[in-house]
């Protein structure tokens, strides 16, 4: 398998698919393409007719949004272990996947990803709203995993995957959580994949300009 992705600082859509591959130790490629505006359609066309990453390259098959991505993953090398055993969980952690996928706009374009940033926003009712959602979402859902961690659903699985960018965010701007979400937030932090990609992240020299919000906080 190839793994195409775009910066490990900013981009969001390739950490949940790397972030299921890595965490499971699945063996693969990894390809990665800059984000930076000029030619992108062109360099990331290579990959993908839609010109965005993540693309999965596996044979002869080319599989090119994150949530296909970590659905065929599972299906075809996970035996459905990317998604909890339980029905009635994974019905529940298929929604909240689908509804990071396509909703959080205000998030999204507020609050961009930035790993190896410290920043400060001043962000809008809608995201407030957004942040109340998540809040929400984490506080239901996270559980005890039995080995000291806090999971969705108990066990890491996609839907760790989908949210973990937004922990990441949340340490960027210094998002004041519940003490339930919070935990969670936290202990995902620390997952071992979670913090090699930071640490990676923070390797990168490319700035996208773009995704460079909010003012620097100087820390003591």
């Amino acid at each position: 398998m190839e793994l195409v992705i775009g910066n490990k600082n900013y981009s969001t859509w390739s950490l949940r698919a790397w972030l299921l591959l890595d965490a499971f130790g699945l063996s693969y490629t990894e390809i990665q393409v800059s984000l930076v505006q000029e030619n992108i359609q062109e360099r990331l066309g290579k990959y993908s007719e839609t010109s965005k990453v993540p693309v999965l390259i596996d044979g002869s098959l080319k599989v090119w949004d994150s949530l296909a991505i970590c659905e065929y993953v599972s299906e075809n090398y996970l035996d459905g272990a990317g998604w909890p055993e339980k029905m009635e969980d994974r019905a529940i952690a298929r929604s909240i996947c689908a509804e990071m996928h396509s909703g959080f706009a205000a998030l999204r374009t507020e609050l961009p990803m930035n790993c190896r940033a410290k920043r400060k926003v001043q962000f809008s009712e809608a995201a407030k709203a957004d942040i109340q959602r998540i809040e929400e979402i984490w506080s239901n859902y996270a559980a005890s995993s039995g080995d000291g961690g806090i999971r969705l659903f108990g066990r890491f699985s996609i839907a760790d995957c989908f949210f973990a960018p937004v922990a990441l965010r949340f340490m960027t701007y210094g998002i004041t959580l519940s003490t339930k979400a919070e935990a969670y937030a936290n202990s995902l932090l620390q997952h071992p994949s979670v913090v090699r990609w930071v640490t990676l992240a923070k390797q990168e020299t490319e700035i996208v300009v773009e995704d460079e919000a909010g003012e620097d906080v100087q820390e003591n």
